[in-house]
């Protein structure tokens, strides 16, 4: 049995789309037109995505391949995680979330699992199916949660964890939202008075035949060259974006530029924190679960951003596999904060690992947190004067000829 995506007409002429499931796509028409529906389209949901035509089902699409939006994965954990623990089995739960979801490509996804998981198949397989929505720290937990017997307490601490990473990149996300708004804005409005209103302003000057301040000449120099040159500019910034995406796809590049950015002041103590916090996170969780430490370090490497990171972790697991303490292989990575460190060497000595690494993920994000804060706090009064100081550039520039005008009439 297998989820579809249907477009039918009801008797009044009115389109309807939804999920059903079903053997084939014969037996899903046939169910719709049981209910009084003409099917119109029927397609296997797994070859459907948003914003594509489902009339023909031609070609393979991979709409549920796509990763699912951070919010849409804390809901759809915390939802299976309840149901779950009140004594559902899982077909019956993810059938349950699958109704209540108000996005198809997300009902969709969760019936086509529920298919699986009908086959015979166990939830942690079929999470596996669709990598681009479920990571493999999140089906490994799952698996550790079926294997141990307790599903309900794992899912449950996996639904706080996707929550807290959430609630993280969203605090994140938040505080950078205003200084990024206030510099596109400052671009916009500077480059509209450099282009459209200075002009027709300084052209009074220029007819006058007086000579004209310094400041006055370069601004029209500049206006005059973003006027005749803007599509030159978007050309080279285009290109220069351009250029820095795939150098940035290449190996040895990013693996260098990625090294560069953990040696930096201020951003690479961000980018330390930022991995140091998500490592731990997901060390956690997983050894919580269950997970053998070597393959729950293998794991939280892959959810590791920098590549330069990700490659000495993939040296400490080995470290780790021939008999290495879990802290001496972090050290050996150079770029771990030392609070995680002791903190690491404080549960191997004590037997709590799994306690002490929630605890110094929990601390690595809470510090983070307030970095980024502190340097969105330092950047709003800089762009503000930044801003003040271009428009009072501006403003000079047009006000000094006037004033020298006015001195020679008088």
């Amino acid at each position: 049995m297998a989820a579809f995506e249907y477009t039918a007409i009801d008797a009044r002429g009115r389109h309807k789309k939804g999920i059903e499931e079903g053997d084939s796509t014969r037996q899903v028409r046939q169910t719709l037109r049981d209910r009084g529906l003409a099917p119109t389209s029927v397609v296997h949901a797994a070859n459907t995505s948003d914003g594509q035509s489902q009339g023909s089902g031609s070609g393979i699409r991979l709409g549920l391949r796509r990763a699912m939006a951070p919010l849409e994965l804390a809901l759809f954990t915390r939802q299976l995680a309840t149901l779950v623990a009140a004594g559902l089995p899982v077909e019956e739960s993810l059938h349950t979330i699958a109704r209540q979801s108000d996005k198809r490509r997300v009902s969709a996804l969760v019936m086509n699992v529920r298919a699986q998981v009908l086959e015979g198949h166990s939830l942690a397989a079929a999470l596996k199916a669709y990598p681009g929505a479920f990571g493999p720290m999140y089906c490994s937990t799952v698996a550790a949660g079926e294997q141990s017997g307790y599903l309900h307490a794992v899912l449950d601490n996996l639904a706080d964890h996707t929550e807290q990473r959430f609630e993280s990149v969203r605090n994140v996300q938040m505080a950078l939202f205003y200084p990024i708004l206030l510099f596109v804005v400052s671009i916009g409005i500077i480059s509209g008075l450099m282009v459209y209103v200075v002009p027709k302003i300084v052209g009074v000057f220029e007819r006058t035949g007086n000579e004209l301040p310094f400041l006055t000449t370069a601004l029209i120099d500049i206006s005059g060259f973003l006027r005749g040159n803007w599509w030159i500019i978007a050309i080279v910034v285009a290109g220069i974006v351009v250029l820095s995406r795939w150098l940035l796809r290449q190996g040895d590049f990013r693996l260098g530029w990625d090294h560069r950015k953990l040696e930096l002041p201020i951003a690479g103590k961000v980018v330390r924190s930022g991995n140091a916090s998500r490592y731990a996170s997901t060390l956690a969780i997983l050894s919580s679960s269950g997970v053998p430490l070597v393959d729950a370090m293998h794991i939280a490497t892959e959810v590791v951003t920098n590549s330069w990171l990700k490659r000495r972790l993939a040296e400490a697991v080995q470290s780790v596999s021939e008999g290495s303490s879990l802290r001496a292989a972090l050290e050996s990575v150079r770029y771990f904060p030392p609070m995680l460190l002791h903190m690491v060497a404080s549960g191997e000595a004590s037997g709590q690992l799994d306690s002490m690494l929630a605890k110094v993920a929990d601390y690595q994000q809470k510090e983070l947190t307030r970095l980024v804060a502190t340097l969105v706090q330092l950047f709003q009064p800089l762009m503000l004067l930044f801003m003040a100081g271009l428009v009072l550039m501006i403003v000079l520039a047009i006000l000094v000829p006037i004033l020298s005008m006015n001195q020679l009439v008088s």
